[in-house]
């Protein structure tokens, strides 16, 4: 049995003020038994432009955001997942949108970089070009650990079920998807998604998200949740700042695979002989 925690944010202009706001939550997190630990996407800055943005990146390996979270891991003995901050893209002039996953001694064990950025024209006006400064990702991340294998996903990576395709074909158990859906599409969408690629795999998903009015006019939906292989929503944070404490139980992650084996019975790419 393993213990998470899903940490929702309002996160703002300024970083150290977010940090300070998501140390007390990791804190919590702590101090409820959680042994992984996911923070939302943008948990460190939600930036007011696209100058704010750049003037908060950091090099891979340094910089006050990736070194709180390597303190915050080694201080609570935990697996923290930091969300997404922006890093440099050696010989780009755009940024990374990364995910980055520290284990209990602060080591950086992994990075994924989010590979659907988000182009879209919604109702009202509304609008958004990640890839005004973001480059996109290309590597698929799964890491194996003493809490299950974890596979990790961004915001509106959630719609490409292919991506979620090839991280359990990479034995993944538990997704861990980082968000900040907008209030239009999370009120359509989130949560029938996270329970479809929950069913659908056979897996565990653990979402953090950004909730509520933002500096630069932005308002994002929450209700983070962790939902079972099973399609079941364990635990929920609607509205408001807080944590989502949960317990997977990666037995009955294999039971559930193992009674209902559809990821055995896929046939997309295989010839079938009559």
């Amino acid at each position: 049995m393993t213990r998470v925690g899903a940490i929702q944010m309002t996160s703002g202009t300024e970083v150290s003020e977010n940090l300070a706001r998501a140390g007390d939550l990791i804190s919590q997190a702590h101090s409820a038994g959680a042994e992984v630990v996911l923070l939302p996407e943008n948990f460190a800055l939600m930036p007011r432009d696209d100058d704010a943005r750049w003037r908060s990146r950091e090099t891979p390996g340094a910089g006050p955001i990736q070194d709180f979270l390597a303190a915050m891991a080694r201080q609570h003995g935990l697996w923290l997942v930091g969300g997404t901050l922006p890093l440099l893209n050696d010989g780009h002039d755009k940024l990374c949108s990364s995910c980055l996953l520290f284990d209990p001694q602060g080591k950086s064990r992994a990075r994924y970089d989010k590979i659907h950025l988000f182009d879209v024209e919604l109702d009202g006006g509304e609008s958004y070009r990640e890839t005004d400064y973001y480059t996109a990702g290309k590597d698929i991340v799964v890491l194996d650990t003493p809490h299950g294998r974890l596979g990790v996903a961004v915001c509106y990576d959630l719609r490409f079920p292919e991506l979620f395709r090839a991280m359990l074909d990479r034995r993944a158990e538990v997704f861990l998807i980082p968000a900040a859906f907008t209030t239009l599409t999370g009120q359509a969408h989130w949560e029938v998604l996270l329970r479809a690629r929950a069913i659908e795999n056979s897996a565990f998903v653990v979402a953090a998200a950004q909730w509520g009015r933002h500096a630069n006019g932005r308002s994002t939906h929450g209700d983070s949740m962790v939902v079972d292989p099973w399609g079941n929503i364990l635990n929920r944070c609607k509205t408001g700042e807080g944590l989502v404490i949960a317990d997977l139980d990666l037995g009955e992650l294999k039971s559930i695979r193992k009674k209902l084996p559809s990821i055995q019975h896929r046939k997309i790419g295989i010839t079938l002989r009559c």
